[in-house]
C-alpha cells in the first residue's frame, strides 16, 4: 500500500506543533519518514536543520523560547530548564547566565559548551510543562540558585520579586527548600532576612 504523504505530513506537524515546530530525526522516523526521505526534505529546504538530527519546519514562526525547545530535544526530552535560566524565563529577579542551565538525570552523558548541566532527579511537583520544554517551578529555581551560593542581595531581590508577583508563598518556599536542599534552605533564610528588613 503506497504511503500517503499528506498523512505523514499531518502526523509530523501534529508532533512538531507541541514542540514549537521542532522535531528530531527519530520522531520523524516514528511518524514514517525514512532516513532517505528525511535527507530529501532537509536538502530541499522543507526542514531546517538546527543541530545534528534536530529539525524545524520551515514555515513554523520562531518563538521567544526556541533555544529552550532545541536544547530540550538535544537531551532527548530529559533536560529541564533550571537555575538562572529558569528564573529569567519566569521573569523573576535579575540573574544573567551566558549559558543555558538544564537539569538532566544522573546518568546523562552528553555535553555541550553552550550549556551548564546539573545532574539531579526532579520531583514532578518541581517541574512545569511549557509545551516543547519543561522548566523548574519558581520555588525550585530559587532553591537551586540559592544552593550554589549566589550574591545574597540578588537572591533577596529575586525572592521579593517572586513574592510580589504571587509566584511563590513564604510557607511553600521554606517547606520546599527544607525538603529539597538544606544548603539552599539556609541561603533562602538569609535572603529572607534581607527581604523582611527592607
Amino acid at each position: 500500500m503506497p504511503i500517503d504523504r499528506r498523512d505523514l505530513r499531518r502526523q509530523l506537524v501534529a508532533r512538531a506543533s507541541g514542540q514549537g515546530g521542532y522535531f528530531t530525526a527519530s520522531q520523524a522516523k516514528e511518524v514514517g519518514y525514512s532516513y532517505q526521505a528525511q535527507a530529501y526534505h532537509r536538502q530541499s529546504g522543507n526542514w531546517v536543520q538546527v543541530d545534528r538530527a534536530i529539525y524545524r519546519l520551515l514555515e513554523w514562526p520562531p518563538s521567544e523560547h526556541d533555544d529552550l525547545i532545541r536544547w530540550t530535544l538535544w537531551t532527548g526530552g530529559r533536560g529541564v530548564v533550571s537555575y538562572e535560566t529558569a528564573l529569567a524565563t519566569h521573569e523573576v529577579g535579575e540573574f544573567e547566565a551566558p549559558n543555558i542551565h538544564l537539569t538532566v538525570p544522573p546518568g546523562f552523558r552528553k555535553d555541550d559548551d553552550a550549556l551548564v548541566l546539573h545532574k539531579a532527579v526532579l520531583a514532578d511537583e518541581d517541574v512545569e510543562d511549557r509545551g516543547g520544554y519543561r522548566i523548574t517551578t519558581v520555588s525550585r529555581s530559587l532553591i537551586d540558585v540559592a544552593s550554589i551560593t549566589p550574591e545574597e542581595d540578588q537572591l533577596a531581590r529575586a525572592i521579593e520579586d517572586a513574592l510580589s508577583q504571587g509566584k511563590v508563598t513564604l510557607r511553600r518556599l521554606r517547606a520546599r527548600a527544607e525538603a529539597v536542599n538544606p544548603r539552599g534552605a539556609l541561603f533562602i533564610e538569609r535572603a529572607l532576612r534581607h527581604v523582611e528588613s527592607s
